[in-house]
């Protein structure tokens, strides 16, 4: 019987409801899970055969403090993802590595491409966190001089009218092995006002979706658990990589009756 952390953190008004549900799939595939908060001095990490890093959701704030963290466990037992990959990962200049299509972006406030709108955003961010969109590019101008005033790399994209007809397809992989894939709401359409409200349905994706994420994951050299590819395409059809999920991902868990048993198998034969 093996015996793993669930890694989380600790906020009532923010709730992992996939947490109980892998927990479960972990039991019926001989693992034992408990619920950890990253930030506790009293866990033993050493005490578990793996360490899972899930809903550590306040990680943005302390960036340093997390990987300093991951590192130290990664020191004593396995942590999945590597603390290499949550490194690499969370901060999303990563983008300019992977070698595949993704979004245009530039990386700074000058000399910004003639767009119609702009979508800016901080290299470091989550749920839509200290983002714009807006046709003005003297806001999206002044948005990212301020990302670079606080220390920040910004990201400059156009916003895709595609992600309104189509949505972002996320395509969900355990163990590098596909598990299933949804069209998500984009979360900065009109009247959506944030990471809570996105809505999401299951798809089954394209054979060019499938395509850019499996190149996707053979950028990646190292063992993931988990990996979520979120995906947009461009105005002639193309498609692009817009995230690369690999730290602390929602991985809709429900909306495939066997993702859950998927995730414990790919846990299993990694340990």
């Amino acid at each position: 019987m093996f015996t793993c952390a669930y890694v989380t953190f600790d906020d009532p008004d923010q709730h992992d409801d996939e947490r109980e549900l892998a927990l479960a799939a972990w039991r019926e595939a001989g693992i034992t899970g408990r619920a950890e908060r990253w930030d506790d001095p009293e866990v033993r990490w050493e005490s578990y055969d793996a360490v899972v890093v899930r809903s550590v959701w306040d990680y943005l704030a302390r960036r340093e403090e997390f990987l300093a963290w991951a590192r130290r466990v990664e020191a004593t037992t396995r942590l999945l993802n590597p603390a290499q990959v949550l490194e690499r990962n969370t901060d999303k200049t990563y983008l300019r590595e992977l070698g595949v299509p993704v979004v245009p972006t530039h990386w700074s406030s000058r000399d910004l491409p003639a767009w119609d709108e702009y979508v800016v955003k901080p290299a470091v961010s989550a749920g839509a966190r200290d983002t714009v969109r807006t046709t003005d590019p003297g806001r999206a101008r002044a948005h990212a001089a301020w990302l670079e005033e606080t220390g920040r790399t910004p990201m400059v994209q156009p916003y895709l009218d595609m992600v309104e007809a189509e949505g972002e397809t996320s395509l969900l992989h355990f163990n590098r092995r596909f598990s299933h894939a949804v069209r998500r709401t984009p979360m900065l359409s009109p009247g959506v006002a944030g990471a809570d409200q996105v809505r999401a349905q299951p798809r089954i994706p394209a054979p060019d979706q499938v395509e850019l994420a499996e190149k996707v994951l053979a950028a990646i050299p190292e063992a993931l658990l988990y990996a979520r590819i979120d995906l947009v395409r461009l105005p002639d059809g193309t498609p692009v990589v817009i995230e690369v999920e690999l730290t602390e991902p929602y991985l809709f868990l429900r909306y495939d009756p066997g993702a859950a048993a998927g995730l414990a198998r790919a846990l299993r034969e990694l340990l």
